[in-house]
């Protein structure tokens, strides 16, 4: 592991804002490293207000977007609304039709079959619309480099609105409107929504052009805080305002089919983190296993009876799709040990038998392994498709464009991609990608980094200071649960390994002159039980946590590593 301690914000803006918020120092330096500086930032940071979401009409097309689908409503038009197999491409679809369904009754909702149409429009989606006189789809979370299909579309006479959050590529689809906040021609202050994000502004902007209170879209927001977690987007600007209060629905009153999922969750609380573990999963096994058509079948369901069926069907796919995803990832790391592929900068595994709604799981679970850019390639029809991952600070899709004279077809972000090529490419394509990636990375992105916010004593960890700590939440990319560093840490003669072969460490430290000892949990750092229970001076890096047991809840370390002071 790479530790990195973050830079120390300026002093003097540290002071100014504690002196304002009358916090401890150690908070008010967090608040400075995530850009806020002042005590209005501060209010906004800590209470998430609905009222600061952006207009939606300054998203480009969004005036188009809105008119067409008026024209429709007014005409009696049959709409479809399409979207991805994935977690944000269902909640999108989810959220968008179940809107519509509310104010009329001629749509419909469609999903791509993963393994017969792969991602994105599809031809096969289209002549449906066509063949069910469907004139106008909606596709959410896909579209922006759909230009062959959305002539196919004209040609048949059907309009698309388009809602994606993906990078366009050269030409933009000739479509009614395509929103997309990564379009170089949009001035929308905030880029970073998700496809299901995307698809509530368009609901915002149509409830507002129909005269309806910003009250109606609250009930919606449960789908967009699943996306926006499930989606890994930064947990910031709108996108914290649509997780927060989202996630306040998710604890109030969630959809009867999420309600379903939590059913079995012996949480009072859930915090975005649950929701990306439990919550996700779950709705992306239906497309990952059976069809995602089964995954917004269970979101828009409004009795609960029905929706504990769905419910126990999609946990059955779940329970299917751990074990598949573990004999894959098993297979695979024998092929990088058969081919002798340890020390590559690269992992590129392929074989035609793989399921190919977990290949972006196992591709996860290889990183963790071999820290380094991933692909995990199947069969699919005439083509292998593939799914790609990448390390911290490393932009994958860029490696993906310096390949392109090997890919068929490819999209995605900095972080996951998915690509198609011939059969006959994959050696040449495999070769290129280590050559592409060897050559543009930094050699200590390849190593696993923690970043920590501040270095602390274990005298500074109060309940008031976890009390504030936990309003920094909903954590996630842009804005992590912080991690903290203390030196000079002892064992109180605790430590010991537990969990199944010793993979786990569990301590209690202390600090010379401090009256404090907390208990401390490293999950797969057993190998540092003897580091700790020698007794020895050792320094360790931590989030904070609460730990329940038997009705008690105390604070504890969560560790991130250990190391000799």
């Amino acid at each position: 592991m790479r530790w990195t301690l973050k830079p120390k914000p300026d002093p003097s803006t540290v002071e100014h804002l504690q002196e304002a918020l009358g916090v401890e120092k150690p908070i008010a330096s967090l608040l400075v490293q995530r850009g806020i500086e002042t005590f209005e930032e501060a209010k906004k940071f800590f209470r998430p207000s609905l009222e600061d979401l952006h207009d939606p009409f300054l998203m480009k097309d969004m005036e188009a977007a809105v008119s067409r689908i008026e024209l429709a409503l007014q005409k009696g038009e049959n709409i479809m609304v399409f979207g991805d197999y994935d977690v944000d491409g269902t909640t999108s679809v989810a959220l968008v039709s179940s809107y519509l369904k509310r104010i009329y009754p001629n749509v419909a909702t469609y999903i791509p079959d993963r393994y017969e149409e792969g991602y994105g429009v599809s031809y096969k989606g289209i002549d449906f619309a066509a063949d069910n006189d469907i004139s106008l789809i909606i596709a959410l979370d896909c579209g922006i480099k759909a230009i062959e299909k959305v002539a196919y579309a004209s040609e048949k006479g059907i309009d698309f609105v388009i809602c994606d959050h993906h990078r366009p590529g050269a030409e933009i689809p000739k479509a009614v409107a395509v929103l997309d906040p990564k379009r170089e021609d949009c001035e929308y202050p905030y880029k970073e929504l998700c496809g299901c994000g995307v698809g509530f502004k368009l609901l915002q902007a149509l409830n507002q052009k129909r005269g309806e209170p910003f009250g109606v879209l609250i009930p919606y927001l449960d789908l967009v805080a699943t996306a926006i977690g499930a989606d890994i987007v930064p947990v910031t600007g709108e996108n914290r305002i649509l997780a927060y209060h989202g996630l306040q629905v998710i604890n109030v009153a969630p959809r009867a089919g999420i309600g379903a999922i939590l059913e079995q969750v012996k949480k009072e609380q859930l915090t975005l983190t649950d929701v990306v573990f439990i919550v996700a999963p779950r709705i992306n096994a239906a497309g990952r296993m059976k069809h995602g058509l089964h995954a917004v079948n269970l979101l828009t369901e409004e009795d609960s009876v029905q929706a504990k069926i769905f419910a126990a069907e999609i946990e059955e796919y779940n329970t299917s799709r751990r074990e598949t995803d573990k004999v894959i990832t098993e297979e695979a790391l024998a092929q990088i040990d058969e081919l002798c592929e340890q020390e590559r900068k690269t992992t590129v595994v392929y074989r035609e038998t793989w399921h190919k709604g977990v290949i972006g799981i196992v591709a996860s679970r290889l990183t963790e392994t071999y820290y380094r850019p991933t692909l995990v390639f199947t069969r699919s029809g005439e083509k292998l498709a593939a799914s790609a991952r990448s390390v911290s600070g490393f932009d994958v899709y860029d490696a993906l464009e310096g390949c392109s004279e090997f890919i068929e077809q490819f999209g995605g972000h900095k972080y996951a991609a998915g690509l198609t090529l011939l059969s006959h490419q994959y050696e040449n394509f495999k070769r290129k990608f280590e050559e592409v990636v060897s050559a543009t990375i930094d050699p200590r992105l390849l190593t696993p980094e923690i970043q920590i916010d501040a270095e602390i004593e274990l005298g500074d960890i109060t309940d008031k200071f976890h009390r504030i700590l936990k309003q920094f939440a909903p954590f996630g990319p842009g804005n992590m649960s912080p991690v903290f560093m203390s030196k000079n840490l002892r064992d109180t003669g605790y430590a010991r390994c537990v969990g199944g072969d010793d993979r786990h460490l569990k301590a209690r430290f202390y600090q010379k002159g401090n009256d404090r000892s907390y208990g401390a949990i490293g999950f797969d750092l057993g190998k540092k039980c003897e580091l700790v229970s020698e007794g020895k001076k050792v320094k360790a890096a931590y989030c904070i946590e609460e730990n329940e047991f038997q009705g008690n809840i105390t604070l504890q370390l969560k560790l991130k590593d250990v190391e000799v002071n």
